[in-house]
């Protein structure tokens, strides 16, 4: 099968190629799918393989048809259409076919071609994940929620666009982070409540819509720049999530600790990353998004699409994520 690998030294240009690779067979719990388009995701670029490191398939979001399934699986089965964010452990979805755990892939949703599919899995997993598992929140609760609030710094990326509506489902007034007028403008459309911008004051910005303070931040984006304005913005007593690395020292006294502020991180890797017993969580929570985007709660977040799926393509989907400036999702669809 057909394989797009990233080689050593993969900063450099034109360091992906397509190669040749036998197809898997499943095992235990495993599911074979056809992969019919894929989604990128900053992580892609993240774990590029660096000198000295075995070349990699990378691709951590896809869609495609089940074609086998191992002697374990009995969620799916031959001809169902599936989506999945997989497992950063193992080989990704920059593939012809791929071999991944069924219970952190979800039945993609009916009113969806397989382009619009791909871009939701991983950024729904995450953004679920920070919001109703990690802060807390309970989705099901919209009264109980009422006149919570909720900071999305990086509303307009993918996990903030997931956010953004999932939380106001859930009932929570959403103040989304946006620095150019089409990314404030792709927020609003999602259900932003306020906008403010991330390279400003955002403690003076918030105080301006009459805010002193939020529930809840959810940081989508730069930990490092905004550490100290979240100490000055969070509540006391309430939660912050992160999902990015952060490069300098954080000083977690200082306001946090006064405030008694509760801080966690969410990684959507970790549940299938460790086989924990929850992991067939992933499996639900797909499921459950892909029924609200078929009710019309939940808008797919695809904004750019290139086909085929090829070394160049793949190439150049990188190239658009590092510049910092996608908004929504990118995809890349087919195969030549």
């Amino acid at each position: 099968m057909k394989a797009i690998q990233f080689f050593r030294d993969s900063t450099a240009p034109g360091s992906a190629g397509e190669v040749e690779v036998p197809t898997p067979t499943p095992q235990g719990h495993d599911i074979l799918v056809k992969v019919e388009a894929v989604g990128l995701n900053p992580v892609d670029f993240k774990v590029r393989p660096g000198e000295g490191e075995e070349p990699k398939t990378l691709g951590f979001d896809a869609a495609g048809v089940v074609t086998s399934v191992g002697n374990e699986a009995s969620i799916f089965q031959k001809g169902d259409l599936v989506y999945y964010a997989g497992d950063v452990t193992r080989p990704g979805s920059n593939a012809e076919y791929q071999i991944v755990d069924e219970r952190i892939v979800g039945k993609r949703p009916a009113s969806l071609d397989a382009a619009t599919s791909a871009a939701l899995p991983l950024t729904t997993l995450t953004a679920w994940e920070s919001l109703f598992h990690r802060l807390r929140i309970d989705f099901d609760a919209p009264a109980k929620n009422e006149g919570k609030t909720l900071l999305i710094i990086g509303g307009a990326g993918g996990v903030g666009s997931i956010a953004i509506q999932l939380a106001k489902l859930a009932g929570i007034t959403v103040i989304a982070t946006a620095s150019r007028e089409e990314s404030a403008d792709w927020c609003r459309k999602l259900g932003a409540d306020h906008i403010i911008n991330h390279h400003g004051d955002m403690p003076m910005q918030l105080r301006k819509l009459g805010m002193d303070d939020v529930s809840y931040i959810a940081n989508y984006n730069n930990v490092d720049r905004s550490w100290t304005a979240m100490g000055e913005m969070i509540a006391p007593q309430g939660s912050v999530v992160l999902i990015t690395e952060h490069h300098t020292h954080l000083n977690l006294g200082g306001p946090f600790k006064t405030k008694a502020v509760t801080i966690c991180w969410e990684l959507m890797f970790t549940r299938p990353m460790f086989k924990t017993e929850d992991m067939i969580e992933q499996h639900h929570i797909l499921n459950r998004v892909a029924t609200l985007i078929d009710q019309g709660r939940i808008l797919a977040t695809a904004n750019d699409n290139l086909t085929p799926i090829n070394a160049e393509n793949i190439l150049e989907g990188h190239r658009r994520l590092e510049s910092g400036k996608s908004i929504g999702k990118l995809v890349i669809s087919g195969w030549e």
